[in-house]
Formats: structure tokens, C-alpha cells, sequence
């Protein structure tokens, strides 16, 4: 018996919506079909194989049904890409214009494919882009039609086979339901007003790192972060931002953070409390990092996961970021 082909949809959001909210379209989308994958915070993905005899329509129709119910309950515009896979069917959304849905049929992802400039496969970096254009490379088929040998000796084993299999259009990945979780939030309430910049740099940067740690310890990665700044006269602003790629890497999330704070312009505001929350959580191991070969990036995740174990070890306080020292 041959396996049944997969319809995979991918649908961005032309809209961040809140925690809330985001779940409930999770639920909407759940009516249409069992297997709805968040991917937060903008984005959700839905296996239709199982809905196309329920519904007796075509996958393309189901994509549009989905579409409308989107827009009727919450005004929200979306675009969609509709493949065999979860990796073409992110391509074909990252493709579509606003409110189009692009439809890579069986037996058409080669010729889709091969066309297409490499930086347009998921994980593909400005460095590895960059050693594979010195040789020549610039296109997904070039990168196809290389022998698997001349391919590892410029990138090395294991990104050489990743890249290998995505630019063959391969991506068994399932799509795995999962209802997102609301978020993770770490505050800091001052005894007194503050004016001071240089503190307020690095109360924001204490806050991102917990926040890192709490997400790693409990196996999860945000795709957003939210700053909350409250005054002596009890107003308050709030600044939100996607991240590029959904992390738990401190690093990351302390550069945002801190990003947030400097949109501000707090300069001489007499600020009473800090607030970060991490939005859009999901499971860590459903993340699809970033091809690099940048091997400091590897240094700073082990020395990051060593801080993590003597943390574990000899309480929270035992490894701290350098600004934070005093």
C-alpha cells in the first residue's frame, strides 16, 4: 500500500496578535482540522490530509475556507503556502503575496525548487550563502546536483546532509498539535525612583537572562518579547517585538531587550518598575535553527549550557552575565 500524500498548509498572519487571541485561532483552526501546529507569533501550520474527505473539497479550497474564517472571526489577513512538507509549505507562504496562496503540487517541487536562490531555503545564512557563492553556488539546484563529497567538504558533515535534503525538497517532519502557551514574564519593582541610564540598562539585561533561563529550563523558546516600563506618576509604556527565529538563547533575547529599552528614549525618566514577558512559547525541540558556520555561536550555547548546569548545581547566583557583577 503506498502512503498517503500529505497536504500540509503553512499560513502567516499579517497580524501578531496577542496571546489570547492567538490561541483562539488556534482553536478555530482546529475545526477545520485535528492537526494544527502553533508557531508563534504569527503563524500557524495544519496538516489537511485528513480533512480533504470531510470536506470534499480541494486542498486549495480548504486553504481558502480557512482563510475566510480567519478573517470573518478576527479580521485578520493572511497569505499561504500549500505543499507535501512543512519546509515547502513555509517556502510557498514566504512566496505568496499578500492574501495569494501559492500551491507546490506533487511532482512539481524540483522544478519550483531548482530555480530558487539558496538563501531562500530555511536555515540558509549570510555565511553559508557566502561560502557556497565563492564556488559558484547561488542556486538551490546547484546545490542539489553537487556530490554529496565536494558538499561536505565545504560545510562540514552534518550541515552538508541537512542541506542536502532540503534542497531536494525532503522534510519529514509532522506537523504536531500543540496548544501554545501563554507566556513567561519576570518583573523588577525599585524601591525609589530611577534616572539612571547605566542602571536601567542593566536591570533590562538581568531581566532578559532570567527570562533566557527559565525558558531553558523548562524546554521552551519564545517568538516575542514584551517591555513594560512603569513611572513614578504610575503611567506606564509597553513595547513589543518579533523575533526573527523563535529562541531561548539569551544572548538573543537580551539584545531585543535592550533594543526595546533604547526605542524608548527614557533618558531622564524617573522609572519605578521593569517588566519583561516572553510570548508565543512553544516546545524547544520543535525549533529549526539557522544553518551557521560561525563556530563562535557554538561556543557561546555550550558556555551558555555549562552556566545553566551550575546554576542546577550551586543555586541561581553561581554564574552571572559580567555587566551584572558589580
Amino acid at each position: 500500500m503506498t502512503p498517503r500524500q500529505r497536504h500540509i498548509a503553512h499560513l502567516h498572519l499579517h497580524a501578531a496578535p496577542s496571546g489570547d487571541a492567538y490561541s483562539n485561532i488556534i482553536e478555530l483552526m482546529s475545526g477545520i482540522t485535528p492537526h494544527v501546529q502553533a508557531i508563534p507569533p504569527s503563524a500557524v501550520q495544519l496538516d489537511l490530509t485528513s480533512a480533504l474527505r470531510y470536506f470534499d473539497l480541494s486542498p486549495r479550497d480548504i486553504v481558502q475556507l480557512t482563510k475566510l474564517r480567519l478573517k470573518a472571526f478576527y479580521d485578520i489577513d493572511s497569505s499561504a503556502g500549500l505543499a507535501n512538507n512543512r519546509m515547502l509549505a513555509v517556502m510557498a507562504a514566504d512566496a505568496s503575496a499578500p492574501d495569494d496562496t501559492t500551491w507546490i503540487r506533487d511532482g512539481q517541487a524540483a522544478a519550483w525548487l531548482y530555480p530558487r536562490p539558496v538563501t531562500a531555503l530555511p536555515g540558509i545564512g549570510r555565511a553559508t550563502a557566502h561560502t557556497l557563492n565563492r564556488y559558484g553556488v547561488h542556486t538551490i539546484g546547484q546545490v542539489a546536483d553537487m556530490p554529496a563529497a565536494t558538499l561536505q567538504r565545504l560545510l562540514g558533515a552534518g550541515p552538508s546532509r541537512l542541506l542536502a535534503e532540503r534542497a531536494r525538497g525532503h522534510d519529514p517532519r509532522p506537523v504536531t498539535p500543540s496548544e501554545p502557551a501563554a507566556y513567561l514574564d519576570a518583573d523588577l519593582v525599585l524601591e525609589r525612583d530611577c534616572l539612571d541610564p547605566a542602571w536601567q540598562h542593566r536591570a533590562v539585561l538581568g531581566l532578559a537572562d532570567q527570562i533566557g533561563q527559565r525558558l531553558r529550563g523548562e524546554g521552551l523558546i519564545t517568538g516575542g518579547l514584551t517591555l513594560t516600563v512603569r513611572y513614578a506618576d504610575r503611567s506606564s509604556t509597553t513595547r513589543t517585538h518579533a523575533l526573527p527565529e523563535p529562541t531561548n538563547h539569551s544572548p538573543a533575547l537580551v539584545a531585543a531587550a535592550l533594543g526595546l529599552l533604547s526605542s524608548l528614549g527614557l533618558q531622564r525618566a524617573r522609572v519605578r518598575a521593569f517588566a519583561i514577558r516572553a510570548d508565543g512559547l512553544s516546545p524547544a525541540d520543535s525549533a529549526c535553527r539557522q544553518l551557521s558556520l560561525d563556530p563562535g555561536e557554538d561556543r557561546a550555547r555550550a558556555a551558555e549550557a555549562a552556566a545553566d548546569r551550575a546554576r542546577r548545581r550551586f543555586g541561581p547566583g553561581a554564574v552571572r552575565p559580567a555587566t551584572l557583577g558589580n
